[in-house]
């Protein structure tokens, strides 16, 4: 299985799942951004004081993640994709990916509405048939996390229906991302650390 070319100190405390071969194409061929994942996923901890912030913008998880991929190189990145029929020009909108570098795309989906697993895969997917992304990344939370959040009394802020690993597999494995390469990240109890 390629998810056994991470090094162990990652798998012991993510949850991980891979799609066409993913890990292999990135250690093989983007060894740069390989090691940039790996570096980020390392450094990666879930402090008990980042869950209890309040909501609105983007979550201090989010921001921590996005600084460290940033720290690396990375950047958002928003594609201007044009499709031509009959020397007609088509605007085919994407999204924008949270991270970028190298044609490797990285989102972190960390509590919204399940619908934007829907929005990255289909993204990924347009975006790998263009050959404008190589591999697809998404970084989410375990299932498991609830227990904590419901400990903390943040139970009902991360909600059934927003995202995390049970609701994205079911949208991998029906093919959202046709053939783009996909490698995801779950966050799991093993990363929370209790610093108020």
């Amino acid at each position: 299985m390629g998810t056994n070319l991470l090094p162990r100190a990652i798998r012991d405390v993510w949850e991980i799942h891979e799609r066409r071969h993913a890990c292999a194409v990135l250690r093989t061929d983007f060894r740069r951004e390989w090691q940039d994942l790996i570096d980020v996923l390392n450094q990666f901890h879930l402090p008990k004081s980042s869950i209890l912030a309040k909501g609105g913008g983007k979550s201090p998880i989010a921001q921590n993640i996005n600084g460290l991929f940033h720290h690396k190189g990375w950047s958002e990145k928003k594609f201007d994709v044009q499709v031509h029929v009959d020397g007609v020009p088509h605007h085919t909108p994407t999204h924008k990916v949270d991270y970028f570098k190298n044609t490797i795309a990285v989102e972190t989906e960390w509590n919204n509405k399940d619908p934007f697993y829907d929005r990255d895969l289909n993204n990924f997917r347009l975006l790998f048939d263009l050959q404008a992304v190589s591999v697809g990344i998404i970084i989410t939370r375990a299932r498991e996390l609830q227990a904590i959040f419901n400990q903390l009394g943040k139970g009902t802020s991360y909600g059934p229906t927003t995202t995390h690993m049970g609701r994205l597999l079911p949208k991998i494995e029906s093919g959202s991302a046709g053939g783009c390469p996909l490698l995801v990240f779950g966050i799991t109890p093993k990363l929370y650390i209790e610093v108020a």
